[in-house]
């Protein structure tokens, strides 16, 4: 990767002087960055764990309705990634894609807090969703670039301060997560939304200005070319030749100059046979000199651009498995903080905020990831006597059992809840129960530990699995499960509730523990398929 030292031209958007490599990047330039990243997570957690309850109060939906809508809303914050990843990697180069979309993040909260304190505005439904899904894309589009770009202040041979500013990049992401789990959650409780929101907005526009102000200090990356687009040749000139045969000799198939005799892709295997068809984008035909002496790309690929493409094949089985984890993640900020509004919440005199017992999650993650990384995996090691202790798709099965485990643990609290709803003679009002909330810790505290077995292994499988090329694409693939969980639980919520209405406005009244343990079975399913499929995947060749 070429780097840019520049000067930053902040007025024309343009570089001038060549600076010093001295003079750029390092921790001075990634802490910037892990600055305006802890800002946009404080504004998108303040927004998202006090979301369900905003939308039934402010804007009186009922819980099937406000349940879907930040559902839906989520997912479309982790969808906006792919978006971040193409603009940044195709045109503009991670900076400028930065703040372009913490701009449309910024004009977004400035449009929300006016729905919720202008009076004209404050009951719109327009206004309010306008500005939460310009937040969505804002703040969504950056997070894949922010991470690179960090990276990027770094050189590549300096492996121990990049690994460093990813363990800070990960723990100011659950920095902004506690923040917002407590003291915004707080702030909006107690001094109203209005106040709560705009603090948010306040924290957004800092953001913008903490990224620019270290624009002098940066290094910067030309854009290297879109992968979507490297994939698209592939299919097209693949299916542009589909009526030709293979030849037998496979050596005979495109590969640039400087690649080997032998045909490999970029960690040097064999040629795969999976997907044999995306080997004719590679055969060379007369028809791909016909239109001028420059080859075409839409017409002939080497078998670097189709091995990439089958890598990224060969991942969508097992990363699909996933969705379904992310979706039981989901309900942290949906069903799980509307089972907790009809729970006591009172801890001495405080009135618990029913969103902040998700810190419980983060803690859990805090606390749990060093037990895995410094105890799990060298016992691990010991017992298999294997690098790592466990494969990446194995640790993200055990996360995948943890997330069975927590939707089992919210069928008991809420199997419990019912029953003392029915004996205090509660059933038909729609009042909370008296239960602690705080029973709905261990739900909280599985779906953390089940993070940090799928997510690692996740992350890790991609990176290990990926081209080198695609590993950007991968990354954003990994939050498009976020995504894609989000919107499967709206589905699951629609559907459920017009079949059985099992989530009624009055949650005494209904089945919110078959809902639980629906998700329970599904993801008992989704484990079987998930075992499947990994026996099955065959590991790209070292």
């Amino acid at each position: 990767m070429e780097y840019i030292y520049i000067w930053f031209n902040i007025l024309n958007i343009s570089s001038s002087t060549s600076v010093f490599k001295q003079q750029t990047g390092g921790w001075k330039a990634s802490s910037l960055i892990l600055f305006t990243e802890l800002c946009v997570c404080i504004v998108i957690f303040g927004i998202l764990k006090n979301l369900v309850v905003y939308l039934k109060t402010e804007l009186l939906e009922d819980n099937v309705t406000a349940a879907t809508h930040a559902s839906t809303w989520l997912g479309s914050y982790f969808l906006a990634p792919l978006i971040g990843a193409y603009v940044s990697d195709s045109y503009w180069g991670n900076y400028l894609t930065i703040m372009s979309f913490c701009v449309i993040n910024f004009a977004g909260m400035v449009t929300f807090t006016l729905s919720t304190s202008l009076s004209i505005l404050k009951h719109s439904s327009f206004f309010t969703f306008f500005g939460l899904y310009m937040i969505s894309l804002g703040s969504g589009s950056i997070q894949p670039c922010l991470s690179a770009f960090g990276a990027d202040q770094f050189d590549t041979a300096d492996r121990k301060a990049k690994a460093s500013f990813f363990s800070w990049y990960y723990l100011s992401i659950k920095i902004g997560l506690v923040f917002s789990s407590t003291v915004i959650l707080w702030i909006q409780d107690n001094y109203g939304w209005t106040i709560g929101f705009s603090i948010l907005t306040l924290l957004s526009g800092i953001a913008c200005v903490g990224l620019m102000a270290g624009s002098r200090h940066y290094r910067y990356c030309k854009p290297s070319g879109s992968p979507f687009t490297r994939i698209c040749q592939v299919i097209v000139a693949a299916s542009r030749k589909y009526k030709l045969d293979l030849p037998e000799d496979y050596s005979l198939l495109y590969q640039e100059k400087g690649e080997p005799a032998i045909v490999q892709d970029n960690k040097g295997s064999e040629r795969t046979p999976e997907f044999s068809f995306l080997d004719k984008a590679a055969i060379v035909a007369p028809s791909d000199f016909s239109c001028s002496d420059a080859l075409s790309p839409w017409r002939l690929c080497t078998m670097l651009q189709v091995e990439e493409l089958k890598s990224i094949l060969r991942l969508l089985p097992v990363w699909a498995t996933f969705i379904l984890f992310a979706s039981v993640s989901s309900q942290e900020s949906s069903v799980f903080v509307e089972q907790g509004m009809v729970m006591d919440r009172h801890f001495g005199s405080l009135n618990i905020p029913a969103a902040s017992l998700s810190s419980f999650n983060v803690l859990a993650v805090v606390v749990f990831a060093p037990i895995y990384d410094k105890i799990i995996v060298p016992v691990a090691c010991r017992i298999t006597k294997t690098e790592g202790g466990m494969s990446h798709l194995q640790r993200a099965g055990i996360g995948l059992l943890f997330s069975i485990l927590a939707m089992l643990s919210a069928t008991i609290v809420e199997t419990k809840r019912l029953q003392i709803a029915s004996d205090e003679g509660l059933t038909h009002q729609n009042v909370a129960v008296p239960m602690s909330v705080f029973w709905q810790i261990p739900q909280y505290v599985l779906v953390g530990i089940g993070e940090v077995f799928n997510q690692i292994g996740m992350l890790d499988f991609f990176y290990d699995q990926a081209p080198d090329s695609m590993r950007s694409l991968c990354l954003a693939l990994s939050l498009l499960t976020v995504s894609l969980g989000s919107y499967v639980t709206s589905v699951v919520l629609t559907v459920v509730n017009g079949v059985t209405r099992w989530i009624p406005e009055n949650l005494n009244e209904g089945h919110l523990d078959r809902f639980f343990l629906l998700f329970a079975g599904l993801s008992l399913f989704n484990l079987v398929v998930f075992a499947y499929c990994a026996s099955r995947y065959r590991y790209k060749k070292k």
